[in-house]
């Protein structure tokens, strides 16, 4: 299975590259496929390319439920 996640874009690179932050981790990925992309935007990432951008609030509920998950299955702790 294969999973888009949430990613707040932290900066605009050369070409069509940005550096997102997804669960507190830098990556760089491809926004040639969404137009208008900018620092503070939401997008949805899928194998390095941003696939659409996404409301805040909803990126938000979504980040805090991927969070969840991850805790319940123990992939992490709380701190």
């Amino acid at each position: 299975m294969c999973l888009a996640i949430p990613a707040k874009v932290v900066a605009l690179n050369e070409g069509d590259m940005a550096s997102v932050e997804i669960g507190g981790v830098k990556k760089n990925i491809s926004v040639s496929l969404v137009e208008g992309v900018q620092v503070g935007d939401y997008v949805i990432v899928h194998t390095g390319f941003a696939l659409s951008k996404l409301d805040p609030d909803e990126a938000e509920k979504t980040i805090e439920l991927f969070a969840e998950i991850a805790v319940l299955t123990g992939q992490v702790t709380q701190h």
